[in-house]
């Protein structure tokens, strides 16, 4: 058989490409095939993509993404319209300035104060930095109450006196040493932390306006909550450990200062984006923690008409129901622990014959579970059915005060940093509760007060249980036997309260689980109106 030669192949059908930013086929052969002069070759050079320019490119289409991402979250529910948007983005501000403090001043005010070798010393560091808060906390909730306008200037003032001061502090750093001046540090660190503190109950109040109608109040705090923990805490605090890391080790300068000076700022114009109506506070009626029975008072007024003339009129007020004062008492035990334990273990490393980096380790380790209960409190807290939130507040004040006695008992440190991970979670989760008491048992025109008002005896729960971490010896089972002792008996009002009894008269649940303004639903109403028929 002959062997002919195959015929030669075919040469295929060229076709346009899929990509239709690249040419034919077969013009990319004629063009290669002809000499190629000053123009292709400008041509080539721009359409070639370098690893750079795909780098540049990746980086571009990542940060799309990520940015649609956080402004769908913020935006969902209808937040951008009620208000809820604005809102948010000085609360992430707020948390990132908090978290530029923690950083800019970790080491002088913490370990610089936590000797525990002089108690004169550490008496002074509580004196300056803890007790006057103490007698601040509890005037800011009736503060709130008169200040019917201007509460978006409020805010943004808090961020304006935070610039002031590190102003001050920037001012007054000493590169040699990367320190400040006592006189300078501790008063500037207290006005930081009342004014933290402070917009954060201004927020409280804020709240309830800016809620859009398909989400309830629990929702709400919660988002505000998780965005400040990711976008404040996490990327705005490593944010100023990178500046503070870069600028004090070249130039000798406190980085993170002006990472906060340069967030606040920030806050300040984001906290007048906030829509006006937040400052409409007609009708309000402002929440009173104490409650005193009206049925002995309108049996006094029947048994005697005639000294129904001559009672003054009171203005309205809105004692907090039975459910909302078992949640307050239960969220404030927790809050004790949840102070305690932000300056509690920075003394006991400092107390510890250790080396820089076991200290670091013993703040780590108690700093990481703190951030994942958080995490994970609020994650869950934002999921649950809150049908009987102060069943569920009980049982927070529980689990913390059992953490507590684990840890006194054991004296671990692994022991104290799973209580930390409970009293963090526990926490988120009975704030939440808390919110969705005020939400369902008070009427709409005092929640922003009683928000208000049970953020300002929240914070006061806290310096307490910060005040206890300062003054008690540095030995685990020590500090943990001295702060169970506190929480026994606020466990006890909160279970004595959920039952209707109270071991403090008028602050406890001996109230009906609703109460009208100014006394009991039943009575209340009739006996007024026959006074005001009288006048």
């Amino acid at each position: 058989m002959a062997n002919y030669p195959s015929d030669p192949p075919r040469k295929p059908r060229s076709s346009p490409s899929n990509n239709r930013y690249l040419p034919p086929l077969d013009e990319d052969r004629r063009r290669a095939d002809r000499p190629r002069d000053e123009a292709d070759r400008a041509t080539d050079d721009a359409a070639r993509i370098t690893v750079t320019r795909a780098a540049a490119m990746r980086s571009r289409e990542m940060g799309t993404r990520m940015y649609g991402l956080v402004h769908r979250a913020a935006t969902a529910d209808g937040a951008d319209k009620s208000g809820l948007t604005a809102l948010t983005w000085p609360v992430v501000a707020n948390f990132a300035v908090d978290a530029a403090m923690a950083v800019a001043l970790a080491n002088t005010l913490f370990f610089a104060a936590a000797t525990a070798e002089s108690k004169s010393r550490v008496a002074l560091y509580l004196l300056i930095t803890i007790a006057p808060f103490a007698v601040i906390a509890p005037l800011i909730g009736p503060a709130l109450d008169r200040l019917q306008h201007g509460r978006r200037v409020a805010l943004a003032g808090s961020f304006a006196l935070r610039t002031v001061l590190a102003f001050v502090l920037i001012a007054n750093y000493d590169g040699a040493t990367g320190s400040f001046p006592s006189w300078v540090l501790y008063p500037c660190a207290l006005g930081m932390m009342v004014l933290s503190k402070s917009f954060t109950v201004l927020r409280s109040a804020v709240t309830p306006r800016v809620m859009p109608p398909s989400i309830d109040l629990v929702r709400v705090n919660s988002r505000l909550t998780m965005f400040g923990l990711l976008g404040g805490t996490i990327v705005g605090g490593g944010i100023a450990a990178g500046v503070e890391y870069g600028l004090t080790s070249l130039f000798a300068l406190p980085g993170a200062l002006w990472v906060l000076v340069a967030v606040s700022l920030a806050g300040i114009w984001l906290s007048m984006q906030i829509p006006r109506w937040v400052e409409v506070t007609a009708g309000e009626v402002p929440a009173t923690l104490s409650y005193h029975d009206s049925d002995r008072y309108g049996e006094a007024l029947r048994r005697r008409p005639d000294a129904a003339a001559q009672t003054p009129a009171r203005a309205p007020r809105q004692p907090l129901g039975r459910n909302v004062i078992t949640a307050l008492w239960g969220n404030c035990t927790v809050k004790v622990m949840v102070g305690f334990l932000f300056l509690y273990p920075a003394f006991v490393a400092k107390s510890h014959e250790a080396s820089g980096w076991e200290q670091l380790a013993i703040l780590g380790l108690i700093g990481a579970a703190a951030g994942v209960g958080n995490f994970a409190g609020n994650f869950t807290a934002a999921r649950l059915k809150l049908g009987r939130p102060a069943v569920l507040v009980v049982r927070c004040a529980i689990a913390v005060t059992a953490a507590a006695l684990a840890a006194a008992v054991t004296g671990n440190l692994l022991v104290v940093a799973v209580a930390t991970l409970v009293t963090s979670g526990a926490s988120a989760i009975a704030k939440a509760s808390l919110d969705a008491s005020l939400q369902q048992d008070l009427p709409e025109e005092s929640r922003a007060s009683a928000f208000g008002r049970s953020e300002s005896v929240l914070q006061l729960a806290w310096v307490l249980g910060g005040a206890i971490g300062v003054l008690v010896y540095t030995d685990l089972w020590v500090g943990f036997t001295a702060i169970s002792a506190v929480l026994i008996p606020g466990l006890a009002q909160t279970v004595l309260s959920f039952h209707g009894a109270s071991l403090i008269p008028g602050l406890g649940g001996n109230r009906p689980v609703k109460v009208g303004q100014n006394g009991t639903e039943r009575e209340e109403t009739r006996v007024w109106s026959q006074v005001g028929n009288r006048e």
